[in-house]
């Protein structure tokens, strides 16, 4: 059985020349079976990708030679099957929308902070509010221990949640995070702009803390936005499923409630379709 590659990476950067860009990266991605989706903006660039290691090698030397994207490091895992149905590469305004102008984490980036520190830092039992930027579903699989949910549905709903924190929060010190690091480039700078003084970003997300600190000080699973569904701390496909109906994302314990039917409901839906779901978000 063939061993999937699955390499996920962002860089903000600006990019001009986005449509002869796209073509080339379509062309190549096509060539080498590739499989996922690649998202182009004049902000810079975010991609999640899966096929063999020799193919995504290929795609990686590609994107290092266009200037600005020297640096770019994937993080990696590894599947038995691929995990995306098709490939995509597509041109948007931001790569990660949030709706917000004048944020730009190219020239003002938030501090970030290395997993090993944080697991150091949670060790020693530091006074930090960790902040979970991500979305209720995404939470519900898994978070830190005593984590604060952002308690928001879309990304886009993000700059409301900050507003409803705690005012002593302002200058106390937090530790945000989401999959991969993304969406704090942007939560990041915007915090601070509210006037929180004292803002870090878990470099590389939680699919980087489990990478190279496991699951210490963490409970459950992590969503991703793949057929997988959910990975463990060690980075392996768990037993979690996307319910047919209505798209939300079901662990193994969740599938045993008596209102899951497979490929008909779910605790979520059974009594009619959640006005949001994972696909929708």
């Amino acid at each position: 059985m063939p061993e999937f590659i699955n390499i996920s990476v962002y860089k903000f950067a600006p990019l001009p020349e986005l449509p002869p860009l796209r073509v080339s990266l379509l062309q190549l991605t096509q060539a080498n079976a590739l499989r996922g989706t690649i998202l182009l903006s004049p902000e810079g660039i975010n991609l999640f990708v899966a096929g063999t290691r020799e193919n995504t090698t290929k795609l990686l030397d590609a994107l290092h030679a266009v200037p600005g994207l020297e640096d770019l490091t994937p993080k990696e895992s590894v599947s038995n099957e691929q995990p995306f149905n098709r490939m995509l590469v597509k041109i948007k305004k931001e790569i990660i929308a949030f709706g917000v102008d004048g944020i730009d984490p190219a020239r003002r980036p938030t501090v970030k902070l290395p997993a090993r520190t944080l697991k150091q830092w949670l060790d020693e039992g530091r006074p930090v509010t960790l902040l979970d930027t991500r979305n209720d579903y995404e939470v519900r699989m898994g978070t830190f221990r005593g984590a604060v949910p952002a308690g928001i549905g879309h990304f886009r709903d993000f700059p409301g949640a900050v507003a409803k924190l705690p005012a002593e929060l302002e200058a106390q010190p937090i530790v945000m995070f989401c999959t991969g690091g993304i969406r704090c480039e942007k939560a990041g700078p915007f915090m601070e702009r509210e006037g929180f003084t004292n803002v870090h970003q878990l470099d590389g997300g939680i699919l980087k803390y489990f990478e190279e600190c496991g699951g210490a000080h963490y409970d459950g699973e992590c969503f991703v936005f793949d057929r997988r569904v959910g990975v463990d701390p060690q980075l392996r496909e768990t037993r979690s499923v996307m319910c047919f109906n209505c798209q939300m994302p079901l662990t193994f314990a969740e599938q045993q409630h008596p209102h899951y039917v497979a490929d008909k409901t779910c605790p979520h839906c059974f009594q009619g379709k959640p006005s949001k779901t994972a696909r929708s978000m």
